[in-house]
């Protein structure tokens, strides 16, 4: 199945575990890749992940809260393959397990510079760009968290469900011009986040809270990331070319019962 001949998918967060997922799922469908993280970021596996695929790939070091360095990954895009068709707004961090009064004010403005602000400013400077092209698709990295609330995680669940609110209105801006905008929203998945929040929830133990968090689950099991990235691969195809604004739970059915 190549669904992405000659196109050109731009991923954030391509260094993380959902991220490289996702670079080596577009390459696998003959997509150009161009995998945007931090400039302190490894990009080689993401770079790797494309290029064992037979796919050409670019690495972009870029800080998605910036306005300047989110241009600039899609002007190097833009430069290297002379489109953009594609991104999957993927990166984003986890901030500290704290209540909301105890909540830490400098990570909670980091976290939603990054969460919610880098979000903003991908569809800010890729939409003009994907329209040039002739059209294509955003996808957004929501979560579970968007769709209901969680202890301890205020910064990060305020900003998933702003994503989500912002998927629906860009969405419904950028339809009548060509491009779809749709949000994917993961439950635990096996990613280095879920590693830091289990040994935030129990520094003596973290398998044991893995554990607990896994036996709350209907399918007792994380999400691989290959999982989630067959499912921004579908949003962003032309094979999900009449759904748009939408949230797209991949979360085993944890969210069914609440």
């Amino acid at each position: 199945m190549s669904r992405f001949t000659g196109r050109v998918a731009i991923v954030t967060g391509a260094a993380g575990g959902i991220g490289l997922a996702a670079c080596a799922r577009f390459a696998s469908e003959e997509a150009l890749v161009v995998a945007v993280d931090l400039p302190s970021a490894d990009l080689d596996a993401a770079v790797r992940a494309a290029t064992e695929h037979g796919s050409a790939a670019l690495a972009v070091g870029a800080d998605v809260t910036s306005s300047d360095e989110v241009a600039g990954y899609v002007a190097a895009a833009r430069d290297a393959f002379g489109r953009v068709d594609v991104l999957f707004n993927n990166a984003g961090i986890e901030g500290t397990l704290a209540s909301t009064v105890d909540y830490p004010e400098d990570m909670w403005d980091r976290v939603i510079a990054v969460n919610l602000r880098g979000v903003w400013l991908g569809i800010k400077h890729t939409a003009p760009a994907i329209i040039a092209s002739g059209g294509g698709a955003i996808v957004n990295t929501a979560s579970v968290a968007g769709l209901q609330g969680s202890r301890g995680l205020s910064a990060y669940v305020a900003s998933k469900h702003a994503v989500s609110g912002l998927t629906k209105s860009a969405g419904l801006e950028l339809a009548p011009l060509g491009v779809r905008v749709n949000a994917v929203c993961p439950a635990p998945i096996e990613t280095r986040m879920m590693r830091s929040l289990e040994a935030s929830m129990r520094p003596d133990d973290a398998d044991e809270a893995r554990k607990t968090i896994a036996e709350r689950l209907p399918m007792q099991r994380y999400g691989e990331p290959e999982e989630v990235a067959a499912l921004v691969a579908f949003l962003a195809s032309d094979d999900a070319s009449y759904i748009n604004a939408a949230l797209y739970p991949i979360d085993g059915g944890s969210t069914a019962g609440r």
